[in-house]
């Protein structure tokens, strides 16, 4: 099925990277908008109206963070960041200054589509909570509050409901810890790590094929957490290096 109402604007300075990210998102019949600059990209942005952004950080004219925080400041498009950096506090930086989510270079192209599909999907809900659930044999309604595999019904707490709830919002994408802790626990509760790795921990080990190696409820070390359904096309496996997109 086309995709081609959807526009995806590339920022990204180095023209063997957005050649690369051309091909690879017109196969798939997204309709591509190229920057090579910031203050192009900026431009481009307000001109076209994309539905989503790539933005690389390390752009010639101005730091790619600038170009999220700017865009952020007038609308609520997803943007993923497409980076070189690898360090723990530049991806804090990028999610902090308004981007959805995170993907380093060299990548692989199977997950790159997959975490563009699933910010289309977040912009379409328009932040309306996704209400069921599939992980696998697991079925969860989250209005009703109910959660059943083949065998029977799986006992999961308020609480529980309540992390899913939200991880579920942005199904597919990083939730940030604090973000989890204040909207479940409150405000006064963001610095209370312990609780949510608990919480975390019991749903793994109630919703998980094998809760020691996640496949649904994916820890983005020293971020968040990621939720991923079976609409949401898993690629939390192991990236495959032979894979991956190089310029």
């Amino acid at each position: 099925m086309t995709q081609a109402t959807h526009r995806i604007l590339i920022i990204e300075d180095e023209p063997a990277i957005r050649d690369v990210l051309r091909v690879v998102l017109a196969r798939q019949g997204y309709l591509v908008i190229e920057a090579d600059t910031a203050a192009r990209g900026e431009i481009e942005a307000r001109s076209h109206k994309p539905d989503l952004l790539l933005v690389d950080l390390g752009l010639p004219d101005t730091d790619g963070l600038t170009v999220i925080r700017q865009v952020r400041a007038w609308s609520p498009v997803p943007i993923v960041v497409l980076s070189a950096r690898t360090m723990e506090q530049q991806r804090i930086a990028a999610l902090d200054a308004g981007a959805d989510d995170y993907i380093t270079k060299p990548f692989s192209v199977p997950e790159l589509l997959a975490r563009v599909r699933a910010g289309l999907r977040r912009s379409a809900r328009g932040g309306e909570q996704t209400s069921m659930l599939k992980l696998g044999s697991v079925q969860i309604d989250l209005a009703r509050r109910q959660a059943q595999r083949p065998q029977g019904i799986i006992h999961l707490t308020p609480l529980e409901f309540r992390v899913l709830e939200c991880l579920a919002r942005q199904s597919g994408m990083i939730v940030r810890q604090r973000d989890l802790l204040r909207e479940v626990w409150g405000p006064d509760r963001q610095e209370d790590a312990r609780s949510l790795r608990v919480s975390i921990k019991n749903l793994r080990d109630k919703l998980e094929p094998d809760p020691r190696r996640p496949h649904y409820i994916v820890t983005e070390t020293g971020l968040g957490y990621r939720l991923y359904t079976d609409e949401t096309s898993q690629t939390n496996e192991r990236r495959d290096e032979d894979g991956a997109a190089k310029p």
